[in-house]
């Protein structure tokens, strides 16, 4: 039963990649046996595409860690600093992740126009960034939280100063909480396609834009849809890979309390 479920949910990837290896000739063929062709990611070679595909790795890799080092010291003061604005600060930050995208489509487009970053990959990081440091501000505090204050007060009486105690202590500590927050971070970047399709124009066409062009008026190239989807998914699933240890300890941490 597991493994008939688990198939039912891979079938639409399993069958976007059979298409991406059979000719365009009969890409609708549904028989199962067919002489494999790597025609499609050859014309992906020859094309604009890998261009596009690195586009997306830029992006996706600056805005991740620039959300992970903005949003992780972040998370730890509110967490463990007490003021009187901390719960209001921690909602206004969740507040602009709950704001559709189409609303601030105009003024960042306006804005990067008149500072040049329109049609740019650092201009695309940071309206990433914008989206990204919300949530690992907001999870990232789930994990400091887990770690007991006690630790980080004995390092002050070693004589740690207070961020190389954070660093040395509490850091090390959430390290599955980072690759779970890191990973998500990766992903909604790397399958964004408002932003891009509206900042970008020739320069720093992400790859999801760049599968639209495939979509043409005389006829859609299923051929290289199909390749260059099968392409899009490998780096998400390589990075969930490496990292599914850490994964699924940081998305169960804090499951169960003391």
């Amino acid at each position: 039963m597991t493994l008939f479920l688990v198939l039912l949910l891979l079938s639409p990837f399993l069958w976007m990649v059979i298409m991406a290896f059979r000719p365009a000739a009969d890409v609708f063929d549904l028989t199962l046996w067919f002489h494999p062709t790597v025609d499609a990611f050859r014309a992906l070679r020859d094309g604009n595409f890998l261009a596009s595909f690195s586009n997306s790795l830029w992006v996706s890799a600056i805005s991740t860690v620039l959300s992970l080092v903005l949003g992780v010291p972040a998370a730890w003061v509110l967490t463990r600093w007490r003021f009187r604005a901390r719960s209001q600060v921690a909602l206004w930050i969740l507040v602009t992740r709950m704001a559709p995208p189409i609303a601030f489509t105009i003024p960042f487009f306006l804005a990067w126009r008149w500072l040049g970053l329109l049609d740019t990959v650092i201009g695309l990081s940071i309206v990433y960034l914008t989206f990204n440091l919300a949530i690992v501000i907001w999870l990232m505090q789930t994990f400091f939280a887990a770690v007991p204050v006690a630790l980080e007060e004995a390092s002050w009486l070693d004589g740690c100063a207070l961020w190389r105690s954070f660093w040395l202590i509490s850091l090390p500590l959430v390290k599955p909480g980072l690759a779970a927050t890191a990973i998500l971070c990766f992903i909604f970047s790397w399958n964004d396609f408002f932003y891009a399709l509206i900042l970008t124009r020739t320069h720093a066409i992400t790859a999801p834009v760049a599968i639209v062009n495939f979509l043409q008026y005389e006829g859609w190239e299923w051929s290289k849809i199909a390749a260059s989807g099968t392409l899009v998914m490998l780096p998400v699933v390589a990075f969930t890979l490496l990292m599914r240890r850490y994964l699924v300890h940081g998305l169960t941490a804090g499951g169960l309390k003391d």
